[in-house]
């Protein structure tokens, strides 16, 4: 095999995006071959690849080596499981499922390890967050005490909401900036610092928005080591802030708009807190600008990857066995905030189940706002939408 025959599930905004880019070349040893939507309008933009009505008759066609599913969040477990099923290598756009036991589900269903199963978490091609990651795993930064992560920059308004009926509900996404949004900062978040031992989060649901799942998060995080975390998102807040601060032993490192610095101390701030005789001094530190340009390959990084992978056997960059903790840290935050309650780790996926369906059962049908003249005015709830 030279080169990896995609086919992509779902053709709503992400699905789209990857579609145009693959056509234009940007990934040489992928060809798309294949698409499926169930929007005939939305098949019509790309009228030179082979089209599929749904997702199951693509994979069963017998023209893929590979699937890119880009639909709405709860058929990536079933559409998911279905390629894999069927041999073909998977990439998942994100969360790669909407609940922890979902995740167990279409993890589990990779019995064949020499099928290639990727998530589409773009941003670890980032080079800011590659950095501050190898800083924290070679020990440079010393003990981390306190991480604190506003990310209030998702701005979105009443007419985005209103654009489709599945969008901002329970039964259509599962959840909202933390299942919609966030789920790339949260990846981030346990990738860089790892999985908390407990979280208490405080959810307001619809408070800026007409919508029934949460558009404002604040989380508190403790983990085994002493280390503390704050992970603050809204998708009410304009101009809003992406602000990721690390204290540790050896100072200070903030990420913001583009830039690393670093105020690090000339000795470890452990060290001379016990060994100093000075009552009100404190330690002499170095104002350090880490160097980073660019933001990374992102989503066309992950795919160049991923067909890497099918063909050369080289590591992932973002394997989708890894997806289970982004789902899992938010599953966790909002059922904080459903039951006003600590929640340990690992999180108890069947309970978690339990009180989703529940939430979906007492959901209200939402209406929807038409809005003309804009590509995200259609409904996207039977046609492989993506957010």
């Amino acid at each position: 095999m030279k080169k990896v025959r995609l086919g992509i599930v779902g053709l709503g905004s992400m699905g789209a995006v990857h579609a145009q880019y693959l056509l234009d070349g940007k990934v040489p040893r992928i060809d798309l071959v294949a698409i499926a939507d169930g929007d005939p309008t939305t098949l019509q933009r790309f009228p030179q690849i082979r089209q599929f009505s749904r997702g199951e008759a693509l994979i069963r066609s017998g023209l893929v080596d590979a699937v890119l599913i880009a639909t709405p969040h709860y058929s990536h477990t079933t559409l998911g499981i279905e390629a894999l099923e069927a041999g073909l290598h998977l990439l998942v756009e994100k969360p790669i499922s909407v609940h922890k036991a979902d995740c167990q589900r279409l993890i589990k269903a990779h019995k064949n390890k020499k099928q290639v199963f990727g998530a589409m978490f773009n941003q670890r091609t980032d080079p800011h967050y590659i950095k501050l990651r190898n800083l924290i795993q070679s020990g440079e930064l010393g003990e981390l005490r306190r991480v604190q992560w506003t990310i209030t920059n998702w701005f979105r308004t009443e007419a985005y909401y209103s654009s489709g009926g599945w969008r901002a509900t329970w039964g259509g996404e599962g959840g909202g900036v933390l299942l919609n949004q966030c789920p790339h900062n949260l990846d981030l978040f346990q990738w860089m610092f790892g999985m908390p031992q407990r979280v208490q989060a405080f959810c307001s649901f619809g408070r800026y928005h007409n919508i029934e799942v949460e558009d404002d998060v604040t989380a508190y995080m403790e983990y085994k080591n002493g280390l503390t975390a704050t992970f603050i998102a809204s998708t009410g807040e304009a101009p809003g802030t992406n602000r990721l601060e690390v204290a540790c032993d050896r100072g200070r490192v903030v990420l913001e708009q583009g830039k690393i610095s670093f105020n690090r101390a000339i000795e470890s701030i452990s060290g001379f807190c016990a060994s100093t005789k000075e009552k009100w001094s404190g330690p002499e530190f170095w104002d350090v600008q880490i160097p980073v340009e660019g933001s990374g390959e992102q989503h066309i990084g992950i795919l160049k990857n991923f067909a890497d992978a099918v063909l050369d056997g080289t590591p992932l960059i973002a394997p989708a066995s890894e997806g289970i903790h982004s789902v899992e840290l938010a599953n966790a935050m909002l059922l904080s905030a459903f039951e006003k309650r600590s929640v340990d780790f690992p999180l108890d996926a069947a309970r978690y189940e339990r009180v989703l369906k529940a939430r979906i059962a007492a959901s209200k049908p939402r209406r929807k706002k038409v809005v003309k003249n804009t590509p995200s005015s259609r409904d996207m709830s039977n046609s492989f939408g993506k957010a």
